[in-house]
Parts: C-alpha cells; structure tokens; sequence
C-alpha cells in the first residue's frame, strides 16, 4: 500500500538520523579526551581506567535495555535513550579527577550502550518489513555522523573549551531528537506475517536458537575487536615500526573508516547480490588479507591500503550479525550480539598491548587478521543453519 510505504520511508529516515546522531555525539566526544584528560590530570593508566566506565556502562546496560524494548517498544526507548545520550555527554568537562570521570562515564556509556541496542533492534523490525537487506545503510549513517563529528571537534578544538564544544552537542542533540523523534513514537512497523507467529518467541528460545544467537554475537565481537585495535594502535604502529610522520599515521585510522563507511553505503547492494552468509564469508576473508598487509607490510603505502580493505571487509559484518540476531530473538537477540561485540571493543586494544610487549606490534595486529578469519569459517559453518530457522 502507498500508505504504508511512505510511513515505512519515514521511518528509515528518522532512524538513519539517529544512527547518524549517535556516531556523531560519540566522535565530539572522543576527541576531547586529551583536553580532558589534562582537565583531570589523570595519568595514562588512570585515564585509561575512567575510559572503561563508557564500556563499562554500555556493557551492563544493554541487556536491560532489551527487556525495556520488549515492555515498550524499540521507538520510545530509543527516543528516550537519544535525550539522555545528548545530556550525559555535557557531563565530562565537569569532572575535575579520575573518579568523577569514570563515574559519569557510566552514564554516557549506559545512555550509548541503550539507545544502541534500541535502535538496532528498531532497524531489525524495519529491515523485516521492507523485505531488503538494509541494515548496513543505517552503519553507515553511524559511520558517517562518527567522520563529521571528528572532523567538527577538530576543527573547534583550538577555539571552544570541552564545556562549551559538548554543551553544543546537548544542544544539537536535543534538537535532532525533538526533530526526528515524533516520527518514531507515531509510527510502528508492520510486522511480517513469518515475524507476527513468532512474536513471543524472544521470551521462549530454545537452545538451538540461543547457540546461533551467540554464533552471531562472536562475529560481532570479532569485527568489534579489530575496530577498536585500529583505533587505538593503528596509528602507533604507522608511526612506530613505518617511521611515518603523525599527520601520515593519524591518516591511517582515516582510510580504515573511510573504506569501512564506502562499504556500508553499498553494503545492501552486495547483500542483495551475495546473500548474507557469503557477504560475511567474504568480508571476513577480505578483511583478512587487508590487515596482514596493513600490520605486516613493509612500507607506509601499502600499509595503507591495507587498512583500507581491512575497512571494507570488515564494513558489513558487524550490522549482519546483529540483524541476523534480532530476526531469530528480538530487541533479546541484538541485546546479546551487541554486548559481545562491545566485549570485542574492550578487549581488542589491551590484548593488542600484551601481545606488543611479549612479541612486537605488528605480530600483534595479526590478530585482527586471525579474528576476520575465525569470522569467516564462523558464518561459512553457522550462516544457513540461522537462514533456515529464522526463516
């Protein structure tokens, strides 16, 4: 019916919006932690401990967060999520120590971690009801809102203090989701007639179901685990091992996200073409090889590019294996892929520093190889098992 396919092009508007707010006020964020750190005069490890309050907090929320779903719905609680997401990020520059940090951290990081399980769990329902895999459009959006809001803070670094800069994110925040808001708590997906029969079954899965549903979590905690070793090492290891200069070390994080956001935006293409189980064989594969020559490459250029195909093939894994989770259990399923796949997130960058100082760094990225691998043969072993029960 036109009707419905308006409302349902409405809502995945609203929704890529508030992916992309999410990246957005998470990257404004992040590129305040050095300012905050010296606010604080937090060591490095001290630093790095308030930093966990974010996963910390996001962890521990998310599954709650798909029980809230369940009772009200995936739109109100992402709106609501959205609101103290914008809140809670002015709260850092009010810190003035390491604990007061870590403690607000929690916060912002529970406010994160609701709104992301809220909103994917939305996305499933949508996806179902449209019938196309779109899922890695609303990544992208994220990724995209993450590059923009980088590049903003960047840019008024020099010029606005920490207060001022993420009192400005509250702000636009709080206007995006008085903008895009009202979409969401006027309207409800269709379900599908394969979905409607299965309504209750997030609240009664049996074991089979629950074992995929952990199939998908470890390759999104797999995929996690090599974005936030790039994040937080990729660099070092340009700069370190390459003899790159910052600026040519800071531009590898760039061509990672850069590439993973291209192959979010033809991510539904290839899911079409592919199905998801080899979109998730390849991807896995390809990031694969990427990174064994970003990490192990003997120049700065090919290094380079391999972080780029490390971006690609790793660009739709993630949001496939939370779809895939949401459709055999509910708000439930995306509940559990995402905290494994933050899990991933955690612990990527210390077990990178271990292996750096018992070996060396770049034997030490291969591992983000070996995961995109074990996330290949993963989804190659397990993807038609989960087609067949989810329908």
């Amino acid at each position: 019916m036109p009707g419905d396919g308006d409302s349902l092009a409405r809502l995945r508007a609203a929704l890529t919006v508030f992916f992309a707010l999410d990246g957005f006020v998470f990257a404004g964020w992040v590129v305040r932690i050095p300012a905050i750190k010296e606010q604080t005069n937090a060591s490095a490890s001290t630093l790095g401990l308030a930093l966990l309050g974010v996963s910390a907090g996001a962890v521990v929320t998310m599954t709650l967060t798909g029980r809230l779903c369940r009772r009200y719905g995936n739109h109100r609680v992402t709106v609501v999520c959205a609101v103290l997401l914008s809140l809670s990020v002015a709260l850092p520059p009010l810190a003035h120590s390491a604990l007061a940090l870590g403690l607000v951290l929690l916060l912002f990081g529970a406010a994160y971690g609701g709104i992301n399980v809220a909103f994917n769990s939305a996305a499933v329902e949508l996806v179902a009801a449209l019938r196309r895999p779109v899922m890695p459009s609303f990544h992208a959006a994220f990724s995209l809102g993450g590059m923009v809001g980088a590049g903003l803070g960047g840019l008024v670094a020099g010029s606005l203090s920490p207060t001022r800069h993420l009192l400005l994110l509250t702000v636009a925040g709080l206007v995006v989701t008085a903008a895009a808001g009202p979409t969401l708590l006027r309207h409800e997906p269709p379900a599908p007639p394969e979905q409607e029969r299965r309504r209750d079954a997030p609240r009664r899965l049996d074991g089979r179901t629950r074992g995929l549903v952990l199939v998908f979590g470890l390759i999104a905690g797999c995929t996690a685990y090599g974005e936030g070793a790039l994040a937080d090492w990729g660099a070092l290891h340009l700069e370190q091992d390459l003899d790159a200069s910052a600026g040519a070390a800071a531009a590898g994080y760039s061509c990672f996200a850069l590439a993973m956001t291209v192959g979010r935006l033809t991510g539904t293409t290839l899911l079409e073409r592919l199905g998801r189980t080899r979109t998730v064989v390849a991807g896995g594969a390809t990031a694969a090889a990427g990174m064994v020559l970003g990490s192990l490459a003997p120049s700065l250029w090919a290094a380079l590019l391999g972080y780029a195909v490390t971006g690609l093939g790793l660009a739709n894994l993630f949001p496939v294996a939370v779809e895939r989770a949401g459709a055999l259990a509910g708000p439930s399923g995306v509940a559990t892929a995402s905290t494994l796949g933050y899990g991933g997130m955690l612990l990527g960058p210390p077990a990178i520093g271990f292996m750096a100082d018992w070996f060396t760094l770049p034997a030490a990225l291969t591992s983000v190889a070996l995961l995109a691998g074990v996330a290949a043969v993963v989804g190659a072993l397990f993807g038609p098992a989960a087609r067949r029960t989810s329908g």
